[in-house]
This record gives structure tokens, sequence and C-alpha cells, in this order.
């Protein structure tokens, strides 16, 4: 017989949050039954993409100003566990060279962001460094509000490589809170020994 039916209402959330609500539920609490609450179309998607993979059946009843994403695991599915990465010793370098994602609206593009920043600890041991150059070092300084996300990466074990010449260029050099610090020439030896980068310039 299975656990107790989970409710979590993630109405007013933007994404991520939703799907990394249902990931930790999913990965902590083990459930069989589960029923989301949302109240936008990107959250209903990407909660039921996230949950399908992780082996439930999933359908969306409408109710009063929200739609319900409901759960149920399937027989014989594997263990929530599952859905955990595996232990890699891949290592990825992320790059960041802007403050904001995409073109078209500068703050929504800064939210986008902020958005991306805050997911990156879902890649895991994976991320190995994270690079900041260009507008792209104004994350890691005072006032940015990406600034805690960063930090808690860097305690975690990920290099933090900031762009000194950048810092310089915007006179934020002593407003840097997080990182090393960084030149050209630490940044491309880095490139060399990862396994894989991704930029967003």
């Amino acid at each position: 017989m299975g656990k107790p039916e989970y409710v979590i209402d993630c109405r007013g959330l933007a994404c991520p949050a939703p799907v990394l609500r249902a990931k930790e539920t999913v990965e902590q609490e083990q459930v069989d039954n589960l029923v989301m609450l949302v109240d936008n179309e990107a959250a209903k998607e990407n909660v039921s993409r996230f949950l399908s993979r992780a082996g439930y059946t999933v359908w969306v009843e409408e109710q009063e100003g929200a739609m319900a994403v409901v759960a149920s695991k399937a027989s014989g599915a594997p263990p929530p566990q599952a859905m955990a990465a595996s232990p890699s010793t891949v290592k990825i370098m992320v790059v960041v060279g802007t403050d904001r994602l995409g073109r078209g609206d500068d703050f929504l593009g800064g939210r986008l962001m902020l958005n991306f920043i805050g997911t990156l600890k879902e890649m895991g041991r994976s991320l190995w460094t994270l690079v900041f150059l260009n507008a792209g070092v104004k994350l890691a300084c005072l006032g940015s509000e990406a600034l805690p996300a960063i930090q808690e990466l860097a305690a975690d074990g990920v290099q933090v490589l900031v762009c000194g010449t950048c810092l310089n260029h915007f006179q934020l050099l002593e407003q840097k809170q997080v990182g090393e610090t960084t030149n050209m020439l630490d940044i491309v030896t880095h490139l060399q020994l990862a396994d894989k980068v991704i930029s967003l310039m």
C-alpha cells in the first residue's frame, strides 16, 4: 500500500522552483502519490515532464485558480533514488559572460539569469568551475541577487573564477564578494582541463 498522498502548493512560484520542489520531494520522501498545485503553464509542463521521467503516471486536473499535477507511482517503477545522478568524474566548466540571458527584455533576461545560477546546483559534482567574464562579473559582486547562490556553489567546492580585467573595467574590484580574481591565462588553462564547457555570452 502506498504512502499517504503529498500535496504541495507551488502557486505563485516561478520556474524552476516548482520542479525543484517536486524533485526534492520525490528523492527525499519517496512518495507514491503526489499532487503539485501550480498556476502557470511553464510550471505545469516542467513538473509533469519531471514526474513522468521519475516513473510516475501523470495527469492534470483543473482546479479553481490552479492546475493540479497529479502523479501516481507506476507498479514496478524504479525507486526515486534512481533519478539521482550517478557519480561522475566529468568536469564541466560554465562560462558566464553576461549578467542576463537572451535578448529582448533586460528585466526578463536578468530574472532568467538569476534562475539559471540558482539551478546550477542541480548539476551536482559535475559542475567543476564557474567563470565570470565581462558583465557577468557583476553577478559575483556586492548587491547581486545571484550572490547567495554563487556563494553556496563555492562553499560546495565549485571553483569560482572572476576576471580581474573585467572587474577593473567596471570599477568593481573592491565589490567582489566571492571567488578568485583571475586572469585569461588561468581561464584558458581551465578550458584545457575541462571535459565540457558551457558558455553563456
